[in-house]
């Protein structure tokens, strides 16, 4: 028999016996476990070493590679250098012997006939207007200004292209809006040196005559204009009609939905690009302040927010003053726009019969601009970021041909189409509000006394 207890100590021994076997287990277990994390740890280590040395290899061969080029490129521009020596010699040589260099190696015979025949003194004045949109005397009159900046000089090789020929290049292709090819078939002249004149003589109108001839009125001449407008219009102190209009570029390759003109795809049927051309003119359809290049898809209100004007504006520069605008800009203290609500009171109607006249007057610069300079009405092959300055070149050419009362050709009148949106932002002062109804009042009274609309 066994002794009381025997069977419980035999148990607990057991259980102990168990505890030890898989504390046993257990260590093995994560013996073997961080074994095998350490080889895997070894094998990561290793295959980066093999990777990082094939790099180091593959790094140190194009390395070498890269130094034996140029070393040849050094060989090369070596070998040119002397080349270009010994020519150089060789033609000194040439013209100290008094040997004569043919032009005909360096230069393409064309024929400048029909240049040569507008140039001619004897050249018909109604067929040289045709042509350039202006007269001679005014054409000279721009070359003299511009001669200075345009003018290059004579080379060993070349005799270097007068200056009236290359104004007249340029103002050829903008009046015309002829494509390159054949202006350089009619001037005699290479097609990149054609667009290469067009854009050196507008960067100098730009550099030259637009701050003489696109200019804000001085103090005399703001008199001057707001006289003329009230004589017009029975409305005080206006100093110009402002008005924006859209010129048709080929689709950029960057930011193209920036440039997306979704009116006149809606107008034209066809899907259209095009960037803005701000401008407010004085009585006489001259530019007095232009904003150019902004894309197409942004509306008239976002335009002019980013303008010159709209700045010289908000500064009270214009204190006592009023632009006239269409309904796609916002009514401000200095900013007059026509009533848009419906059911409006006899002096709101009066009111904006007088603003359409005015802006009737921007409408037509617009036109004449556009039917002057045919160049605005199509797409162009001309960089997006060298446009703005042609454009501002033809504001320029337009003014000047205003000043000096230049005949606008009725065949070449071209009709301004540019849908009108209302302003986004519609909350307008309440001061604008109360001195736009004052004007309305007043003209209803004053001026619209014996009009037909009573």
């Amino acid at each position: 028999m066994r002794a009381p207890g025997a069977d419980g100590r035999i148990t607990r021994n057991r259980n102990r016996k168990w505890q030890l076997l898989l504390l046993l287990l257990l260590d093995e277990e994560e013996e073997k476990q961080q074994q095998w994390e350490d080889r895997q740890q070894t094998l990561a280590y290793l295959q980066w070493q093999h990777q990082h040395a094939r790099r180091r290899t593959w790094l140190q061969n194009y390395y070498c590679q890269l130094q034996a080029l140029y070393a040849d490129l050094d060989v090369l521009e070596s070998c040119r250098l002397r080349r270009a020596h010994v020519a150089a010699a060789a033609l000194g040589a040439a013209v100290s012997t008094q040997q004569s260099v043919h032009r005909r190696l360096w230069v393409k015979n064309r024929s400048q006939a029909w240049w040569a025949k507008c140039n001619h003194p004897g050249f018909p004045d109604e067929e040289f207007h045709r042509s350039f949109r202006m007269c001679r005397a005014t054409f000279n009159l721009i070359c003299e200004q511009l001669a200075g900046a345009v003018a290059k000089e004579n080379t060993m090789l070349r005799a270097a292209i007068p200056v009236e020929q290359r104004v007249a290049v340029c103002i050829w292709r903008l009046a015309t809006g002829e494509p390159l090819r054949l202006v350089s078939k009619r001037f005699g002249l290479g097609i990149s040196t054609c667009h290469k004149m067009v854009l050196e003589v507008c960067a100098a109108i730009n550099d030259v005559l637009l701050p003489k001839y696109v200019q804000w009125p001085s103090a005399e001449r703001l008199q001057h204009v707001t006289r003329e407008f009230e004589a017009m219009s029975g409305m005080r102190n206006v100093v110009g009609a402002l008005y924006t209009t859209h010129i048709p570029i080929i689709a950029p390759k960057i930011n193209v939905a920036a440039y997306f003109n979704k009116r006149h795809t809606e107008h034209n049927q066809k899907t259209s690009y095009s960037i803005t051309l701000q401008g407010m003119v004085d009585a006489r359809g001259s530019f007095t302040d232009v904003c150019i290049g902004w894309p197409g898809s942004m509306s008239d209100e976002r335009v002019f927010e980013k303008s010159n004007l709209f700045r010289r504006g908000m500064s009270e520069d214009l204190r006592g003053m009023w632009v006239l605008g269409g309904p796609g800009y916002p009514l401000l203290d200095w900013l007059l726009v026509p009533y848009v609500q419906h059911n409006l009171t006899w002096a709101q109607h009066a009111f904006n019969e007088k603003v359409v006249e005015v802006l009737q007057i921007a409408r037509n610069a617009f036109s004449r601009l556009k039917g002057r300079w045919k160049f605005l009405q199509r797409r162009t092959e001309v960089k997006l970021q060298e446009l703005p300055a042609v454009l501002g070149a033809c504001c320029v050419l337009h003014n000047i041909c205003e000043m000096h009362n230049e005949m606008f050709d009725p065949e070449l009148h071209f009709e301004v189409v540019d849908d009108e949106m209302l302003p986004e932002n519609i909350n307008f002062p309440i001061t604008a509000l109360q001195a736009r109804d004052s004007i309305a009042h007043n003209l209803l009274h004053n001026v619209h006394a014996g009009s037909s609309f009573l």
